[in-house]
């Protein structure tokens, strides 16, 4: 059973850091394509950054610049590293996992998996 478990999230001020983790099991991680997503209420869920088999990466153009994304194969764990966070980053951040794809990393149909979700609180 595919179980991807997301933590780190938070309530911080503006401008502070927040670094969120993904761990993954009942999958060869490795082997994945992997993602992160959020949801703020009432819109849809975008997309935040996706970490590609082999290694291309890409970031939504809101975080470019202030998010980071990695992932430790040997742990089975994605990472999410936000810096410079603002009011409008408030979401709840989950992550993805999909069998390597050409789509774009942002199609969000194309993904297998899901995460539960964490909560991400921003205060001005």
């Amino acid at each position: 059973q595919v179980q991807l478990v997301e933590s780190g999230g938070g309530l911080v001020q503006a401008g502070g850091s927040l670094r969120l983790s993904c761990a993954a099991s009942g999958l060869t991680f490795s082997s994945y394509d992997m993602a992160w997503f959020r949801r703020v209420p009432g819109k849809e869920r975008e997309f935040v950054a996706a970490y590609r088999l082999g290694g291309p990466i890409s970031y939504a153009d809101s975080v470019k610049g202030r998010f980071t994304i990695s992932r430790d194969n040997a742990k089975n764990t994605m990472y999410l590293q936000m810096d410079s966070l603002k009011p409008e980053d408030t979401a709840v951040f989950y992550c993805a996992a999909r069998i390597p794809s050409i789509a774009q990393a942002m199609a969000i149909t194309t993904y297998n998996y899901w995460g539960q979700g964490t909560q991400v609180t921003v205060s001005s």
